[in-house]
């Protein structure tokens, strides 16, 4: 959900102008005031770029040859693996300046000379249907004996993905966490005149943009599978919550009543959405079918706004936005029906959450001397707020899958662009575009 209103144009509400006088108190609070938010792009959409600072608190020194016959194949399976173990902050590469196959003998007194505790060798080779074999070995370079690898067998269009599924089995070998790398991000840009919702890979290569369009694209939500956006658009000159399915195309509007329909969430069973609608004249919480939008129930029945709604990963709770309280404020629920109580109290204004894929902690936009920042709550007893970032333009946090990073959109020197911090604050990664502002970003799940 985006912060506070920075560029605007005007917009003529569906429903009553004491709902609207609300909602500008609250500040964009409801997802209607971000579809009209301009992300000042240019002509097309830039190959994205990646700056990284900062390191984590242990850096594991790794080596990375290169592949045999790697040069053969139109992508370099080792640069991918390099590049994403090094912007995770948890290592420090080395190059050992030498090819090698995942069979080859191994100089392990040169390896260890040069730093490395453990050392990544591999291969490319074309089969006779197109597709590669993919063959990596990961050794243990003071034990000198091998301690994972595998053959991945992939088709050339999925060559990044099998770099970064590679990674991903490396950083949990010797990490224990699980990796993000062969994830997806969703986020929005604006080129000229028409909106663009995109799809990348989680290091913003790879983008794809399954519907453009000259209305406001907000509020893009995966769905638990990872195969459908949920997302606000305003091609209907109002804002209706459509889902859309990534393989086929195909997408539905599930939520089109009268009013606002803003800010879908899945439910973790992917059969659900919680949508804000005014169909009572304020915003309030509802669950619609995610296939069609039958079944509306109404959760809330407060005299407030009640918006950006969120499940927690078990599905029995409900987190969501109300200025009930006189500010806005995030409050949970029952995801059945019930009362509410409030969660955040560290300032007058938090907004926006996001539940870690755990369940342990929420992310959330919080404004502090009129700046906006994203925190970081423990939601267990008695459970800290902490502020994670610095610029104070941040909006729309949301969790990567295993629960260690949070990816939002900032402004710096009057471009957008996105940022994912560690959830400890030390690794901090910018995501830009050249030629234009990219907002609303939305993690996916892991792959299945």
């Amino acid at each position: 959900m985006p912060g506070p209103v920075k560029r605007s144009r005007r917009f003529t509400p569906t429903y009553n102008p004491a709902t609207m006088k609300r909602l500008l108190r609250l500040l964009r609070l409801l997802p209607l005031l971000a579809g009209t938010l301009s992300l000042l792009g240019g002509p097309a959409l830039a190959q994205m770029r990646i700056d990284v600072s900062g390191v984590g608190a242990t850096q594991l020194p790794i080596a990375i040859a290169g592949f045999v016959n790697d040069a053969r194949a139109p992508q370099d399976i080792a640069a991918v693996v390099r590049s994403d173990l090094a912007r995770s902050g948890a290592f420090r590469v080395i190059d050992p300046q030498q090819t090698l196959s995942d069979t080859a003998p191994v100089d392990f007194a040169a390896l260890r000379t040069r730093g490395a505790d453990t050392f990544v060798a591999g291969s490319v080779a074309k089969l006779a249907d197109g597709r590669y074999d993919i063959r990596y070995r990961l050794y243990d370079a003071v034990k000198q004996a091998p301690i994972a690898g595998e053959s991945l067998v992939a088709p050339e269009a999925d060559l990044r993905l099998a770099g970064h599924r590679i990674a991903d089995a490396i950083i949990e070998k010797l990490t224990g966490e699980k990796g993000v790398f062969s994830t997806r991000i969703a986020f929005v840009s604006k080129q000229g005149n028409r909106f663009r919702l995109n799809v990348a890979d989680w290091d913003g290569e790879n983008v794809q943009s399954p519907l453009v369009s000259p209305e406001p694209i907000i509020s893009p939500s995966w769905s638990p599978d990872g195969g459908r956006l949920a997302y606000v658009s305003f091609e209907q000159k109002k804002p209706v919550v459509y889902v859309h399915t990534l393989a086929t195309g195909q997408r539905v509007a599930v939520a089109n009543f009268k009013g606002s329909n803003s800010a879908p969430a899945w439910s973790p069973d992917g059969r659900t959405l919680a949508v804000a609608l005014t169909l009572n004249g304020l915003s309030q919480i509802y669950l619609i079918n995610a296939a069609d939008g039958a079944n509306a129930r109404r959760l809330t029945t407060s005299n407030a706004i009640d918006t950006e709604p969120v499940f927690s990963p078990d599905g029995r709770t409900l987190y969501f936005t109300s200025d009930r309280g006189g500010s806005p404020q995030i409050y949970r629920m029952p995801a059945s029906g019930g009362d509410a109580t409030r969660v955040t109290f560290g300032s007058s204004y938090n907004v926006s959450p996001r539940v870690s894929p755990d369940g342990r902690n929420l992310a959330f936009l919080t404004r502090r001397d009129g700046r906006y920042f994203v925190g970081l709550k423990d939601l267990g007893p008695g459970g800290n707020e902490t502020v994670l970032t610095d610029s104070g333009q941040e909006e729309s946090p949301s969790f990567a899958p295993n629960g260690r990073w949070i990816m939002y959109a900032t402004q710096q020197g009057g471009r957008d662009s996105l940022m994912a911090t560690s959830v400890d604050g030390r690794v901090k990664q910018r995501l830009s575009s050249s030629l234009g502002d990219i907002r609303e970003p939305s993690w996916g799940p892991f792959l299945r």
